[in-house]
């Protein structure tokens, strides 16, 4: 998928606003509308080749795939003091790991996007990523 030495994140979707299958159908996006500060310095440590976990807030609270960065932060075009990424899905998830099987799991349950759901981007450690990868049946 990529080199083990890329990083991982969570990016926080709402759904109804831009969601991972019109990811899927762009094949590629701009990833913007961050505003909160802890989300925005997180988004600024975003290089090529990180992956992401999709996930989306209400009413799915699930992640439903992955992406990888294809370009680093850079300024919004639309508000120039916050930055963007750019990301491309890689593949969905063989099904959608829900944020109640997360919470019942004693190493998902310590995901920083667990437990602070309003921060849109989060780091994510390898360990972790690996498990949403085994919950989800890939």
């Amino acid at each position: 998928m990529t080199s083990s030495n890329a990083a991982r994140w969570a990016l926080l979707a709402d759904p109804e606003a831009y969601g991972w299958s019109q990811l899927v159908s762009e094949k590629r996006a701009v990833w913007d509308g961050i505003k909160n500060a802890r989300a925005q310095q997180n988004l600024r440590h975003c290089k090529v080749g990180d992956l992401a976990l999709i996930y989306h807030t209400a009413p799915d609270k699930a992640i439903l795939g992955t992406a990888r960065v294809v370009r680093e932060a850079f300024p919004d075009p639309t508000a120039p003091e916050r930055a963007v990424i750019e990301i491309e899905p890689i593949a969905p998830l063989p099904r959608p790991l829900t944020l109640a099987e997360m919470k019942a799991d004693s190493m998902l349950s310590q995901m920083s996007f667990v437990k602070m759901p309003r921060v849109a981007v989060q780091p994510v450690t390898a360990d972790q990523w690996e498990r949403v990868i085994e919950l989800s049946g890939a």
